[in-house]
């Protein structure tokens, strides 16, 4: 199995539960590890055979940015949904970040994996 990733890419959203947390913008972190045979796009040097990390972080980044979630937990299925039913990827692992939010924390969020890890 091959995995083609993306790392601290961050966006700008609406995301908690508190009051004051509905009425700003918070930066979370998303790191994906996603599923796909590398082989027939790296033999023909062509995109078109590629998992376009570009595509899948240009496409998240228009969906969170429009998100209104309360949980991390939710946003962080949502974003699997996509990565899993658009662009075809058998297995996603997800950890989603949000800076900031407990006191003498860097971050916290939730590490979650979707889908079948092919061998």
């Amino acid at each position: 199995m091959d995995i083609v990733f993306i790392h601290d890419l961050q966006i700008e959203t609406v995301i908690g539960i508190y009051d004051w947390e509905r009425k700003i913008r918070q930066t979370v972190s998303l790191d994906l590890e996603m599923a796909s045979d590398v082989a027939k796009a790296a033999a023909n040097d062509d995109i078109d055979d590629a998992l376009s990390y570009k595509s899948v972080a240009k496409r998240l980044i228009e969906f969170v940015e429009r998100s209104e979630y309360e949980l991390v937990e939710t946003l962080a299925e949502q974003v699997c949904r996509i990565v899993r039913d658009e662009f075809g990827v058998p297995w996603v692992r997800l950890t989603l970040h949000k800076p900031g939010a407990v006191r003498g924390s860097k971050s916290v969020g939730v590490v979650i994996e979707r889908g079948e890890k092919p061998a």
